[in-house]
């Protein structure tokens, strides 16, 4: 058996939590190798929902091991806030399940106000939709090569110089924003608050899944967000801060790129997006509305609403391109039930030409129109289908042409939120 890496290939949104949750059963390690608490994973298990944002989705299941990578970057607090919420749910998290990278990067207090400072000054359309968590500044100081990582915190009298590297950076931003400067005791005391109870789940992660790999553990790789929020390949500038593409696997958790392994692109059956940027086929109509009613389209972290529209096949032709994208999971289809036709974006005009791509220019994905092939609906009921045969006939039309204009097969098929209610085609760790 290989490894498994677990993508969106979309905007995100698209039902990594649940996906991730049935591939965790047969997984031994479940790692986390981007992004930091802006992720929302839901996951459905024995009728009790529980929603994640930092913490692996494995790690709600006994006997799994999960792993936050270096690529990830995390709030302290956050993350002893998701800790203690799950405990209270019944799900103890020990160092004996999770793990963090002691290099990976610390989201404080400066960074979610910057973040928010930001947003506020941006000019209406210049926004980029962030959550407002840090992300985007921690990863500045990331690359920046000023950020606190996890293993600072394991010696606080060595931190204080750390801290005013940091300052000398922010406040110099604030000053120019017009807001008060930080001092270093806040910032100490903030980490001072934390340091106990994060340092124990320390663990130079690198080795521990490279000991995994040389003893045939399976391990699934899990990211968030989706690729068209990558940094580098998403609809820039409304993107997240880090590369959300199958490629930061192995960056974000030390791994060789060798063995990373099969690719599993997470895929709505229809498009969604949350927050500000270009949506080719969006439906702000009855359409998009019916969809976003019957997908209950919120943001699991933000509560924002989705816009919803038709399903791109460009893009996610694109995504699969990018990604290497060995099969998809394809989710939602349910959501399609009753519509009497259904249509599927299988090319844009772009300045009266035809194209098969989305442009990297800003001008251009917002000028591109979609073209559409329309197919026939379906009145029967996917929901809680487990094998081909309980699907009514165009769905299983509409399944296929999908995965013919993508370019990728189905290797599973989400028919409703709770995890059984999954047609297997074949298994990503057979293959």
């Amino acid at each position: 058996m290989g490894n498994v890496v677990v993508v969106g290939s979309q905007w995100g949104d698209e039902g990594k939590g649940k996906i991730v949750d049935w591939l965790s059963e047969r997984a031994d390690i479940v790692a986390r190798f981007q992004g930091g608490h802006n992720a929302g994973h839901t996951l459905v298990i024995d009728g009790v929902s529980y929603k994640l944002s930092l913490l692996p989705s494995g790690v709600v299941r006994k006997g799994k091991l999960a792993v936050i990578g270096n690529g990830v970057v995390i709030d302290p607090h956050a993350l002893v806030a998701e800790i203690d919420r799950l405990g209270s749910q019944g799900v103890e998290v020990t160092p004996e399940n999770l793990r963090i990278a002691e290099n990976a990067t610390l989201i404080l207090s400066l960074h979610r106000e910057l973040d928010g400072l930001r947003e506020d000054a941006a000019a209406k359309g210049t926004k980029i939709g962030t959550t407002r968590r840090g992300i985007g500044p921690a990863y500045e100081d990331k690359v920046g090569r000023r950020a606190i990582r996890m293993l600072d915190l394991t010696n606080m009298s060595t931190l204080g110089p750390k801290v005013e590297r940091i300052l000398t950076h922010h406040n110099a931003l604030r000053r120019g924003l017009g807001v008060e400067e930080v001092s270093h005791a806040s910032i100490m005391e903030e980490l001072r608050q934390v340091a106990d109870r994060v340092t124990p789940f320390i663990e130079p992660v690198w080795k521990l899944l490279d000991t995994a790999r040389r003893e045939g553990k399976r391990i699934l790789f899990e990211g968030a967000q989706g690729t068209l929020l990558d940094i580098d390949h998403g609809t820039y500038p409304f993107v997240t801060s880090s590369n959300t593409v199958a490629g930061q696997a192995a960056a974000g958790t030390g791994m060789g790129p060798g063995q990373v392994g099969y690719v599993l692109g997470i895929t709505k059956a229809y498009t969604t997006r949350v927050g500000e940027g270009p949506f080719p086929t969006e439906q702000d109509n009855e359409v998009g509305q019916f969809l976003g009613e019957r997908g209950h389209e919120f943001g699991t972290v933000t509560g924002r609403k989705r816009r919803c529209g038709w399903f791109d096949a460009v893009l996610v032709r694109q995504a699969v391109a990018t990604n290497g994208i060995t099969g998809i999971a394809l989710t939602k289809l349910d959501v399609l039930d009753g519509l009497d036709e259904i249509r599927i974006c299988v090319g844009y005009e772009l300045d009266g030409e035809r194209i098969d791509y989305l442009p990297a220019s800003q001008g251009a994905q917002t000028r591109v129109k979609p073209v559409y092939e329309t197919l026939e609906g379906w009145k029967d009921s996917t929901v809680g289908a487990r094998k081909w045969a309980d699907l009514p006939a165009q769905a299983v039309k509409y399944v296929r042409h999908v995965e013919e204009l993508i370019g990728a097969p189905v290797a599973l098929l989400s028919t409703s939120p709770e995890r059984d209610d999954t047609i297997l085609v074949h298994d990503p760790f057979q293959d």
